[in-house]
């Protein structure tokens, strides 16, 4: 396989993945393109190896920085901004997890809280049942997401180290 198709490839294969994940593609593909790029890349190289348009780079681009997962790199004498993602597989992990923890569990944590807390006026079995089965489940998520921070926290750490390569 030429280096052109294979890049390529894989670039096509991560932007799948990532509409998978729950991120849009081009900001999948846009991460793929930079974080196997060997020299931080300006957006118009961008626009132009995934043909796509000025606001949508600048969109995904500004979405994967706020990730933590993408960077501004300055050139000396260069107007253009330019962009390299993590490189370090482990960092990389370790971002994504911390930013799905406050993207989307801490806030079904609050709604699990809420609704299983908030039916206790109501005697009924189908109330009951269903304050135990949202409290259970808290329990099980908010349990899941402080393994996961602690993980993150120590990811120099042998043991969390061998926990994060398990969840591989």
């Amino acid at each position: 396989m030429e280096f052109r198709e294979a890049k390529n490839k894989f670039v096509q294969t991560w932007g799948a993945l990532g509409s998978q994940w729950g991120i849009n593609k081009t900001m999948a593909q846009i991460h793929a393109l930079l974080m196997i790029s060997h020299e931080p890349l300006s957006m118009e190289d961008i626009m132009e190896e995934l043909q796509i348009s000025r606001g949508n780079a600048s969109m995904n681009l500004r979405a994967l920085m706020d990730w933590g997962i993408v960077y501004k790199e300055f050139k000396q004498g260069e107007r253009r901004e330019f962009f390299t993602a993590e490189k370090d597989l482990d960092e990389l992990a370790v971002k994504i997890a911390q930013e799905r923890s406050k993207r989307e569990i801490k806030p079904a944590l609050k709604v699990l809280k809420e609704v299983s807390t908030g039916v206790k006026d109501d005697k009924s079995a189908e109330a009951k049942h269903f304050t135990d089965q949202t409290e259970k489940l808290y329990d099980f998520v908010l349990k899941a997401d402080n393994m996961l921070e602690k993980a993150t926290e120590y990811k120099d750490n042998w043991l969390a180290g061998l926990v994060m390569k398990l969840m591989r």
